[in-house]
Parts: C-alpha cells; sequence; structure tokens
C-alpha cells in the first residue's frame, strides 16, 4: 500500500501575494499617517546589488517626513500602483489569472495613523471593508498580513519604535480591532511578515531608529522580542475570541549551507540556521530555546522579560509560514562576523545577486516540517527581473523556467509527507519592490506600465507566465510544461 502522495491535494490554495505599502499608493488620503515604508527612498546612484533598506537615524526620520516628491528625494512606496483606487480591476486581473486565494497586509498607520490613537480610523477600516469583500466575491480566499513593515512614524519619533514596550499594547489593540472587524471574512492571519528579518530591514522591521538607543544589536533583538509577546497576545486574543480562525507566523527563509565540509564550518552553519529559526521557535514552540541564550550571552546581548512574558509567550500559532528567495552560505568566520551569510557562487542569481535554488527550498521544506509538525503555507516565491516590454508584450519566459523548477520541487517535498497547504507568488502583479524601492525589479504575471519615478500609464498588461500560472492553477499543478 503506498503512503506516497501522488501531487497537490485537491483543496491547495494557489495564489499571489503583495503588501499594502508596496502596491496601495494614497499615502496620504482618508485620514492615513506616515508609516516607516513611506519614507523608503529609491536611488538611481547606487549599485544594483547595493540597494537595500538601511538603518535610520531621527534625523532623517524628520526630513524624509517633512520632504515630497521632487525636493531632491523619490519615494515610490507613496504612490504604489495606485492599487487603492484601482483594487477592483486588478482583483479581477487575478480572479482571471485563477487564483484561489490573495495576501496582502493592513497598513497600520491607514488604521492607527499614529499608533497610539485613542480610536482606529474608520475610513481606513472602511476601505480593507471593501476590499476583503471584493477579494471573496471574486472566489479568492483572503489572507492578511497584520504588520508588514508599515508601523507608524510616530511610535518611531515617540516611542522608539518595538524597542519600547508601550507600543505592545498599541499593537494588540490594532490586532483586537482587525480581527473584531473582519473574523466573519477573513479566517488565515498572519501576524509579522518576516519576523526573522532583523538586519538589514530592521528599521523597516522594528522602527527603531539608529540614534535613540545605546546598543543597537542590543536593541533590535528587544524589539523583536517585544513584538513576539504582543504577537503572542494577539494570537491568544483570537483563539478565545475567534476559535474559527488560523493564526500564522512567518519566516523569511532560506536554508544557509555549509560553505566547507570542515567541522567548523558546519558547526557555524548549524548555529546560523538556529538563530533564523529562532523566532519560529519561540512563536510555535512556546518558549526561549537554550541555544539562544547562548548566542546572547556571548555576544553581549541584553533582553529585559516583563513579568508575565514567559506566560505570555506561551500562546502559539497555529500555522507555520515562510517565504523564500535565495540561499546563502556560512563559514565559521561570518558566523563570528555579526552572523552573516555570503552568496553561494556556484549557484545563478538575478540581477540584483539573489541566487536561484529550487533544489533548496525542497530541504527547507522539509527541514521546517520535521522541526513544527505545523501545517505550511508558501507566503511568498518569486524573483525579480528587469522586464522588456515590446509592442504591448512581455516574454518571460526567465520567470515562468523560475517557478516550474519552484513548483516542481514543492511538489517533491509534498511527496516527501511535507503538509504543504498553500503556495502564494511573490507579487502576482508588479508592485514597488521592499528591499530597493525600485519598479523596474518586476516580479508580475502582470506588467504595470510605471517606472522608477512614477511615470507612466499605469496601465495593466499580461505578459507571458500569465497564460503559463494560469495552466498550473487549472491544471492543480499537474501540468507544469
Amino acid at each position: 500500500m503506498t503512503r506516497v502522495p501522488n501531487g497537490f491535494p485537491k483543496d491547495f490554495l494557489w495564489g499571489g501575494a503583495v503588501a499594502a505599502n508596496q502596491i496601495e499608493g494614497a499615502y496620504d488620503i482618508d485620514g492615513k499617517g506616515l508609516c516607516v515604508a513611506d519614507i523608503n527612498e529609491f536611488r538611481d546612484d547606487i549599485a544594483i546589488d547595493k540597494k537595500y533598506n538601511v538603518e535610520l537615524d531621527s534625523s532623517y526620520v524628520r526630513e524624509a517626513m517633512a520632504a515630497g516628491h521632487g525636493d531632491g528625494h523619490i519615494f515610490p512606496k507613496r504612490w504604489g500602483i495606485d492599487f487603492y483606487h484601482t483594487y477592483k480591476e486588478d482583483l479581477a486581473l487575478l480572479a482571471e489569472l485563477g487564483l484561489k486565494t490573495f495576501r496582502t497586509s493592513i497598513n497600520w498607520a491607514r488604521i492607527f495613523p499614529n499608533g497610539d490613537d485613542k480610536e482606529p480610523n474608520e475610513a481606513g477600516l472602511r476601505f480593507y471593508d471593501d476590499l476583503v469583500d471584493e477579494i471573496i466575491k471574486l472566489g479568492m480566499e483572503p489572507m492578511i498580513t497584520i504588520s508588514h513593515y508599515e508601523i507608524p512614524l510616530n511610535l518611531t519619533l515617540k516611542y522608539k519604535g518595538w524597542y519600547s514596550r508601550e507600543v505592545i499594547g498599541f499593537f494588540e489593540r490594532y490586532c483586537q480591532v482587525l480581527f473584531d472587524r473582519y473574523s466573519d471574512r477573513v479566517k488565515l492571519w498572519i501576524i509579522v511578515n518576516q519576523i526573522n528579518l532583523i538586519g538589514h530591514e530592521s528599521f523597516n522591521h522594528l522602527g527603531v531608529a539608529e540614534d535613540v538607543v545605546d546598543d543597537l544589536q542590543s536593541a533590535k533583538y528587544q524589539a523583536v522580542h517585544n513584538e513576539m509577546v504582543s504577537c503572542a497576545r494577539a494570537t491568544r486574543y483570537a483563539h478565545e475570541n475567534y476559535p474559527n480562525l488560523q493564526i500564522g507566523m512567518m519566516l523569511c527563509g532560506g536554508p544557509s549551507y555549509a560553505a566547507t565540509a570542515k567541522p567548523e564550518d558546519q558547526l557555524a552553519t548549524l548555529r546560523h540556521n538556529q538563530m533564523e529559526y529562532f523566532f519560529s521557535d519561540v512563536l510555535l514552540r512556546g518558549y526561549y530555546p537554550g541555544y539562544a541564550f547562548r548566542f546572547f550571552d556571548e555576544r553581549g546581548i541584553q533582553i529585559e522579560f516583563g513579568p508575565n512574558d514567559e506566560k505570555d509567550l506561551q500562546n502559539t500559532c497555529d500555522f507555520f509560514s515562510f517565504s523564500y528567495y535565495y540561499t546563502r552560505m556560512v563559514t565559521k568566520e561570518s558566523f563570528e562576523n555579526g552572523n552573516e551569510a555570503i552568496r553561494n557562487m556556484e549557484l545563478p542569481a538575478n540581477p540584483w545577486g539573489w541566487t536561484i535554488d529550487p533544489i533548496g527550498f525542497r530541504i527547507l521544506l522539509n527541514e521546517f516540517w520535521d522541526r513544527y509538525q505545523k501545517p505550511i503555507y508558501v507566503t511568498e516565491n518569486g524573483v525579480g527581473y528587469y522586464d522588456e516590454l515590446v509592442n504591448g508584450q512581455v516574454h518571460d519566459d526567465y520567470r515562468v523556467d523560475y517557478y516550474r523548477d519552484h513548483i516542481a520541487q514543492m511538489k517533491e517535498a509534498i511527496k516527501d509527507g511535507v503538509d504543504v497547504r498553500g503556495y502564494y507568488a511573490w507579487g502576482p502583479i508588479d508592485i514597488v519592490s521592499c528591499s530597493s524601492s525600485e519598479m523596474s525589479k518586476r516580479y508580475g504575471f502582470i506588467y504595470v506600465d510605471l517606472d522608477d519615478y512614477g511615470n507612466g500609464s499605469g496601465r495593466r498588461l499580461k505578459k507571458d507566465s500569465f497564460a503559463w500560472y494560469q495552466k498550473v492553477i487549472k491544471t492543480n499543478g499537474e501540468d507544469l510544461s
């Protein structure tokens, strides 16, 4: 008797994922406050493989908040692709693509413009009422991310972002408002996007300006500790009040391989990966693992626990999710130098240096299933490329090749026994890049005619990959040709 699955489950959720801050625009409409993404700059004077969000100090934050387009700064996430006004047309295209599910975020600053407001912004809530209703009307299951690099900037300047324990309560209240409002329509929730990204995305993620803390490294781990406590409290609230909801946590995934067979590099890789899984270990197991305490002790990292934090953290999530883009390598030296990982030069990469490793995808799916035995949703997978629009068409065989190889390896992982419930292609429609704030780094099956400076018609055009992914979904992953 065979116990090996033949393919994807019949109820498998084929989807696409975006973030509010990269797609909506309308940054100053209907009472929205400024969030961290609204001061992410596009820079055309930086090498392509060096473009990513950086640490910021509070003086820059204030300067950028006051700056407008044409004042020497370019802030593409302020206009996105104008999804705030075009969501019905865009969702109709995604429904035509065949998506069974659509993941987006709710912009925290659209609901609580300052983060510490006494009451939520009703205009913001009504927008997401309409958006969620439209997703469901078109036959797609909504998955909502509560925090996706959208912390209100007031919390950065007034409270030092997630470093301050006051923000735990502000976020807990925000989560409660969303659960109360949308629990009848949204069953799948991710509380924080890629919670382990506290290195090159730490300001975007945690809202901690580098000049307001004495020890930035300790501050990052204190901030993410506070964030995890708030996640656990929000999970408890959801479980107690809305037991039909499924609450998930999310990592930025990508296994790191040892650079050599040397035992020292193997050990360093083990320890590096442990500290990437630390966040999911806490949110899925409910306590701090011993390896983390040793890591903190060796690096002089100080974390203060509140009197109820350990008990609060026992409120664990229901499912595991992760993004997958690339893999890296670790040496003893890179681990000791800030727990860094380095590029694997044996693998091909896109123009931004993001390596392409489909087999690594299968490896990671197996590792996470073995580690947690929790249902898995792949909530981001995709590749950025420059697309050339010729006579109204984009011939993107390279994108098809990427997805074909990764979906094939996901199918192999399911045959390995991994419980994968859904797959969300990142950016099924072109959006502003998270890391580099550029439009020209394109992921979508749908081309949006806008450039890095916001110029263009805004027209939506189906790429060749649109028909391919449509076929994959229609055949439930059987036809990848």
